[in-house]
């Protein structure tokens, strides 16, 4: 059983790659995808979104990180895969499941659910763009408006040369409204001779053991789930929580990396932000957020959360 964290831009980044692949039990990072229009990309769009291409594809705890492509023109999506290729990401990944209304308007992420044969030409102009020995995945939802394609979209996937599939139970209209639809998991694994693995509403042990036994997959993608309960995949796999004690130190890694890659005016924002997700899981993290979350400068926000002027246990924190 593998544990893949998932993307979700402007929320799970490197920052957040990096704090929440420390805590244990990730075997697999996707970044958000970088955005294929009709040109070549440098190298610094890669690595913007994938700084790890740059320490081997690797997080600072050591899991691998796929670099996820979006696009819809097979010449510049293979011409690009073959420059992100050359940096060897651990593997290439085509996104098939935004839901981004601007995305989906230029003919980008789950709109092209529409069109099976295109999904297929898309990857397959990939996969032949790339060495052999770089695997190229693939990420889709069940569908645009419905489900009566899903089955089509993942056999043109995997005929293309995709060598697995995520598939966020749900279709681009469903949004993240609960439920995930499981069982779809499971009807597109029997239909495609790729491994496929379960996304979608796994935010505690006990979904994931729903989500196993409906869908008959193993192998989970967690997103919302794992950035409200940073401990979830170690949970999952271990049976080991991690309780507010162990999260907390994790705020201040978090906050000191924020200063090194955020811009000033957007950091107290960031650490709101996630702190909104933690009191999901923490009480400790709610009464955390109802102190800051009016503040908007680093120095109020950081006596807010206790932390001395400078908040020297920060530095401390990602010194360990």
């Amino acid at each position: 059983m593998r544990i893949l964290l998932a993307p979700m831009e402007g929320l799970l980044d490197s920052l957040l790659r990096d704090i929440l692949t420390r805590v244990g039990g990730v075997d697999l990072c996707v970044t958000e995808f970088v955005r294929v229009s009709g040109s070549l990309l440098p190298v610094r769009s890669f690595q913007r979104i994938a700084p790890e291409l740059q320490a081997a594809s690797l997080t600072q705890a050591g899991v691998p990180v796929r670099v996820q492509l979006l696009g819809s023109d097979p010449h510049f999506m293979a011409r690009n895969a073959a420059r992100l290729a050359a940096l060897k990401p651990a593997a290439i990944d085509l996104n098939f499941g935004c839901p981004a209304k601007t995305v989906n308007r230029h003919e980008g992420g789950a709109i092209l659910l529409r069109e099976p044969e295109r999904i297929g030409r898309l990857v397959q102009a990939v996969r032949r763009a790339v060495p052999a020995e770089m695997p190229v995945t693939a990420k889709m939802r069940l569908g645009y408006e419905d489900k009566s394609l899903a089955v089509d979209c993942a056999q043109a996937m995997a005929g293309g040369g995709a060598a697995e599939l995520v598939v966020h139970a749900r279709t681009k209209a469903e949004g993240y409204r609960p439920p995930a639809h499981w069982e779809w998991v499971g009807r597109i694994q029997s239909a495609i001779n790729i491994p496929v693995i379960a996304n979608g509403e796994i935010w505690t042990v006990e979904d994931y053991q729903r989500c196993r036994e409906v869908s008959g997959v193993a192998d989970v993608m967690l997103g919302r789930g794992m950035v409200a309960n940073p401990g979830l995949a170690r949970q999952i796999k271990q049976g080991e929580s991690l309780g507010w004690d162990e999260a907390r130190p994790l705020l201040a890694e978090f906050w000191a990396l924020t200063a090194q890659q955020v811009q000033p005016q957007h950091r107290c924002g960031r650490m709101k932000q996630w702190l909104n997700y933690l009191r999901k899981t923490y009480p400790e993290a709610e009464a955390a957020f109802q102190s800051v979350r009016t503040l908007t400068s680093a120095e109020e926000l950081e006596k807010g959360l206790g932390w001395s002027a400078g908040a020297p246990n920060v530095s401390n924190a990602c010194e360990r």
